[in-house]
């Protein structure tokens, strides 16, 4: 049964959806003022991944990831670049869509945009107001009661006491309490605003979760997910918010992907350390950045290098090279068994690593009945191997394909042929030392070749 770490209880629970066979789950999305950085690539892949196991082992699965679309930074940087908001926006949730279909990240079945849910959000908020739970202060913005919450804290391990005297809360006059955080924010001169009953605003970033997962999904579902960067504030306060909001329980399973580090530091805009998916897919394939995600388990650091690239670049190549030149086939060869190894390891909270684990295995007898007994009888373990690795989004490709792709830089496929007819040519004429001299020069451009049955096959390094 599969078992999910549970970031509210602090342990792995066996999970059982609300609904049998019915998955909901809302996971944060990106504040749209710049370009996916790897810590965006990183919560995209693994919640990518958690859906396509959830679906095929037999859940219908619904998928809500959001888009913030108005917020500090979206103005800040409209103002910066002297663009429009929306022009702004729309420019990169595009090229979030982009670097998500590059790296093999399925579309979420809806993706809200907090503009468009203006009238949810004031309706929370109001909800929020006549229950007690919020108060218009003197300068017209609403602010959320956090005392008047008793499990407040409860997510992040924070009591109140150690939270009034955090660096991370900000002291407003306006508040009845330091604690208090904010709503809805009173109109600024130049910056877009909505009407509501306490005076022309835009909302807080907390509140616009709360209002699009209910709008989506009802008060209450399966699973909420985001980056460990979000337990706290945003997550505890969506809880504060929500169950405050409806009197009912907010989320059954809350699921954090660690930080993806660089020099043992957070990756993040904020500090001014992270690469851009686009950086990275200069230098490495996509499949080989999804891959490299998916070998740390969603839960730990991981630590980005262009070294642990190429390693995950190396794994990957030893797969694919297991599937090159075999026939099409059906999974066989003892498929159910590697199958029920694979769900071992990903019913035990999602532990890719142990899922790729397996895969090496199943690659270790695909080479050897290779070798004992031709491709023909390797083909339907090597059907298994694509199935399984399927489900973790990977080894979809040509393996030709993946195994002759590379970054721009270097020969092109083109002189690559060239000169392997130019060796070949040798060999026929028995120059062994030419033959030699341009496989040598060759590998030192980072291509390797492969002598079988008097032809000559090649794969980038």
């Amino acid at each position: 049964m599969l078992q999910i770490y549970n970031s509210l209880t602090r342990k792995k629970e066996p999970f059982t959806p609300i609904t049998p066979g019915q998955v909901r789950m809302y996971v944060c999305g990106m504040t749209v003022y710049d370009y996916c950085h790897l810590g965006h690539a990183r919560v995209m892949v693994v919640f990518d991944m958690v859906v396509r196991y959830l679906r095929a082992r037999g859940n219908q699965v619904t998928y809500i990831r959001n888009i913030t679309d108005i917020d500090d930074k979206i103005i800040n940087r409209a103002k910066e670049n002297g663009e429009d908001i929306g022009a702004l926006t729309e420019r990169f949730i595009r090229a979030m869509n982009e670097d998500a279909a590059t790296l093999g990240v399925l579309p979420p079945d809806q993706e809200p945009r907090a503009t468009v849910h203006m009238p949810q959000i004031r309706d929370m908020i109001a909800r929020l107001v006549e229950r007690g739970f919020a108060y218009a202060a003197k300068n017209r913005d609403v602010y959320y009661r956090v005392r008047k919450f008793e499990p407040y804290g409860a997510l992040s391990g924070k009591t109140l006491d150690e939270l009034k005297i955090g660096a991370r809360v900000e002291v407003d006059e306006d508040k009845d309490d330091p604690l208090d955080f904010v709503l809805w924010k009173a109109a600024k001169p130049g910056e877009p605003q909505w009407d509501s009953s306490w005076g022309p605003g835009r909302p807080g970033w907390h509140i616009e979760c709360s209002a699009m997962s209910h709008a989506c999904l009802g008060s209450h579902f399966d699973i909420h997910g985001g980056g460990m960067d979000l337990k706290f504030p945003h997550h505890e306060n969506e809880i504060a918010q929500s169950e405050a909001a409806t009197g009912s329980k907010f989320v059954n399973t809350w699921m954090h992907v660690g930080f993806v580090r660089l020099n043992q530091e957070k990756m993040s805009k904020s500090l001014g350390n992270f690469f851009t998916v686009r950086e990275v897919l200069k230098k490495f394939e996509p499949e080989v950045v999804r891959y490299f995600i998916l070998g740390s388990h969603y839960r730990s650091p991981l630590d980005y290098s262009d070294e642990n690239l190429q390693g995950a670049k190396s794994a990957l190549t030893r797969l694919y090279l297991a599937l090159k030149d075999l026939p099409p086939a059906e999974a066989g060869g003892g498929a159910a068994a590697w199958e029920q190894k694979f769900h071992a390891a990903m019913d035990d909270d999602f532990n890719t690593p142990g899922a790729l684990a397996v895969l090496f295995e199943l690659a270790r007898d695909i080479n050897k009945l290779r070798e004992d007994s031709g491709i023909a009888a390797a083909a339907p373990l090597g059907a298994t191997l694509r199935r399984i690795g399927g489900v973790l989004g990977l080894l979809q490709s040509d393996p030709q394909t993946f195994l002759r792709g590379g970054t721009d830089d270097g020969l092109t496929d083109a002189q690559i042929e060239a000169l392997i007819a130019r060796r070949s040519e040798a060999r026929k004429n028995r120059n062994w030392a030419e033959s030699d001299r341009l496989r040598d020069e060759l590998k030192a451009q980072g291509v390797i070749l492969e002598d079988t049955a008097g032809q000559t096959s090649w794969r980038r390094q």
